[in-house]
């Protein structure tokens, strides 16, 4: 009797020990591959999208490419782009305000899919995240005040001046290339836009930031008509790239559709549309 007590007794431990070791194995697969939405570490950024259906896609305000027009429609190259790109995928696009300062922690942290909004493409970035292939043409160019135009009227003019360019972007970065401009007083803020009204309100002397924005926000017609950029003060000429979490397959998809959008007529319509030029 007692042998048998024993005997069932043991074939009880061995069977605990047997359950306890399945789910070991069942958390150690589960922590070390899950990730924030239920995904795993082997799950594609791809796959990741379509599950939850929608592209997280993360912006500043920045016309021509992501902005309010006059009636009240979020719009702009950029987010027609993004819509495009995402129809074709088969999910919703979900447009997300970010610091700019802080895109790449956004995106590693899932917060955001995507950085969708002029992203000028840097060694710096290609190292930290997958850069689409390029889409649009652009350079950095000063603003001034109209009134300032005897007065400011190249680089080297504004060795001594109040300069301001927004945080981390390829503008401030120009400032810091050039001979001339890395003499001046630089201040840095949280959006381009923000950086006409510095000088809208004379507390900077001049701006640099994005043709693409600068040509679309300044001079007859606009808010800040009294802005002008200097003739002939091109800094830097760059193309924009769309970010994604570094090795994504999200990155080769949406290359592939950019491609077919180019080929079908749509991202040459709306450059034209935006008064943009496409990278070649």
């Amino acid at each position: 009797m007692k042998s048998k007590k024993l005997l069932a007794m043991l074939l009880a431990g061995a069977m605990s020990l047997s359950l306890l070791a399945g789910c070991g194995n069942s958390n150690a697969t589960a922590d070390d591959g899950a990730t924030d939405g239920g995904a795993t570490a082997t799950d594609s950024d791809l796959a990741y999208v379509k599950d939850n259906g929608k592209m997280v896609i993360g912006y500043t305000v920045y016309e021509p490419m992501n902005y309010t027009d006059a009636n009240g429609q979020f719009t702009g190259f950029d987010t027609e782009f993004a819509q495009a790109v995402c129809a074709k995928l088969d999910v919703e696009p979900e447009f997300v305000e970010i610091n700019w300062d802080t895109k790449v922690i956004e995106l590693d942290a899932k917060s955001i899919d995507c950085i969708w909004n002029g992203m000028t493409i840097t060694d710096d970035l290609t190292q930290n995240i997958a850069v689409s292939d390029p889409y649009v043409k652009n350079m950095q160019v000063v603003v001034i005040k109209d009134s300032n135009k005897d007065t400011f009227t190249d680089t080297a003019s504004l060795a001594g001046a109040k300069l301001v360019a927004e945080s981390g972007s390829a503008g401030q970065q120009a400032v810091e290339a050039d001979p001339d401009l890395s003499q001046a007083s630089l201040t840095t803020v949280g959006k381009q836009t923000d950086a006409l009204l510095e000088i809208e309100s004379g507390a900077s002397d001049a701006a640099i930031l994005d043709w693409t924005l600068a040509k679309s926000m300044i001079g007859e017609g606009t808010d800040f008509a009294d802005l002008m950029m200097i003739d002939g003060a091109e800094l830097s000429v760059e193309e924009y790239g769309i970010g994604f979490r570094k090795g994504s397959d999200l990155c080769t998809e949406v290359n592939k559709v950019m491609k077919e959008l180019v080929e079908d007529g749509t991202l040459p319509a709306l450059a034209e549309k935006y008064g943009l030029n496409l990278a070649e």
